[in-house]
């Protein structure tokens, strides 16, 4: 028997073009997402009055974690319709979403011509894609989850996060050229609109691609019994208790550490350590080449040492290692290289396995509401106002206190992952 199924995992093959037809829509959702913050310091001004830079980046960071309060109510709605409709249908939706937000804020017209409508319309606009995102992961975890044989989960989990750490490489790369081709006038004039309007031409690209995907199979043998479920929600908290708190407790830490360093560590060293823009986005391009070469093999380990080892090590590490590497975000391309470095390369440990983990969890018929409900609740309360938080402690000079704020949530994440049972190699439900 063992031999047997030694021979049939030498055999078996990654299906390529399914995975990537996956996962390249996810990329492009992520994109969209990143741009946001990630060319925030240029554009907050476009959308709110000019007179106070600083409470201008706060605005435009608090419509930032606003749309993420959307994400669960996306995330119920979506994960639903997923597990009662398909997970490709939904994934369609999502990519739509997305993308026409994108465009969107690409075209919207500046606080200058509009007044307050122009962040009445960002919002809105933003709003849309929480609502897409809440859906995105969860289906997509649920789709990677579902197509996966059991001893290759880590690896089929991989490409969620190599697509998104490539949207993100894609997203800084951007920054790293634009900062360095255009002038600051014209960045803070139009040069922001451009990656937005790329994301809508991406987002078509995704559409189309998608459209190529096949139903899991998974679903259909369930479709039947997600539709028996009444008040699906609630159904998760009295079925699977244990399941909703450790995936809260897990993405917790996860989506703090996705935020600080793809999202709000940008804006606090170029605003308040006052480190070259160009430096910054050099040196997350990096780290995220690095985030993204790490996946797959972190994937494939996971499959043959287990997932709770890889677990240990990046909540453990990131609890001693945080406030230390928040000293090196300071002017000069060698300490942010380290930041970057060292703080994606652990993540990546958590990343590379996180939609096997969270499919593990629940059952196919609650599996895309269980995970995009209390999922994006979890995110949108911790990752959502990540940027918020270290912009108004940074205005107040306590910026540290952020970073002992994520090594607190480290410590917890660990001890949640003491309660978790080693799924390698299980059979989904």
């Amino acid at each position: 028997m063992a031999e047997s199924k030694i021979e049939s995992e030498v055999r078996h093959r990654l299906p390529l073009r399914k995975l990537f037809a996956a996962s390249v829509g996810n990329a492009l959702e992520w994109f969209d997402w990143t741009i946001y913050a990630t060319f925030s310091i240029y554009f907050a001004t476009a959308f709110f009055p000019s007179g106070n830079e600083t409470l201008a980046q706060i605005n435009t960071f608090a419509t930032y974690a606003l749309a993420f309060f959307f994400r669960p109510l996306g995330g119920f709605l979506l994960g639903r319709f997923a597990d009662v409709r398909g997970r490709k249908p939904a994934m369609i939706l999502t990519i739509s979403l997305m993308a026409g937000g994108s465009v969107v804020i690409g075209i919207l017209p500046t606080f200058s011509l509009v007044g307050w409508l122009a962040p009445v319309l960002l919002l809105l606009a933003r709003i849309a894609q929480g609502l897409s995102l809440g859906g995105e992961v969860s289906n997509a975890s649920a789709y990677l989850g579902e197509i996966a044989p059991p001893r290759w989960r880590g690896r089929y989990s991989s490409f969620f996060y190599i697509s998104t750490g490539s949207a993100v490489l894609l997203a800084s790369v951007l920054g790293f050229v634009l900062a360095r081709t255009m002038d600051k006038a014209d960045l803070y004039s139009f040069g922001w609109r451009i990656p937005f309007l790329l994301g809508g031409v991406l987002g078509a690209i995704g559409l189309w691609l998608r459209r190529s995907l096949v139903e899991t199979t998974q679903f259909e043998e369930n479709k039947a019994t997600a539709r028996r479920v009444e008040r699906p929600l609630l159904a998760t908290l009295r079925q699977h208790p244990k399941a909703v708190g450790q995936l809260i407790g897990i993405t917790m830490l996860s989506t703090l550490c996705y935020y600080t360093f793809f999202s709000a560590l940008t804006p606090f060293a170029v605003k308040t350590r006052h480190a070259s823009d160009v430096d910054v986005f050099l040196a997350l391009s990096v780290g995220t080449a690095l985030f993204v070469v790490l996946q797959y093999p972190y994937g494939m380990l996971s499959d043959r040492i287990g997932r709770k080892p890889q677990l240990y090590v990046w909540s453990g590490l990131t609890a001693v290692l945080i406030v230390p590497l928040s000293a090196l975000v300071r002017p000069g391309l060698g300490g942010l290289l380290v930041v970057f470095c060292v703080g994606l390369g652990l993540y990546a440990a958590l990343s590379s396995l996180a939609p096997a983990i969270m499919s593990e969890l629940f059952p196919t018929a609650l599996r895309g509401l269980g995970i995009g409900a209390w999922y994006n609740l979890t995110v949108a309360v911790f990752g959502g106002t990540a940027p918020l938080v270290i912009s108004a402690l940074s205005a107040a000079n306590l910026s540290t206190v952020f970073f002992w704020y994520v090594a607190v949530a480290a410590v917890i994440t660990f001890l949640v992952l003491l309660t978790l049972p080693e799924t390698r190699g299980s059979e989904l439900r």
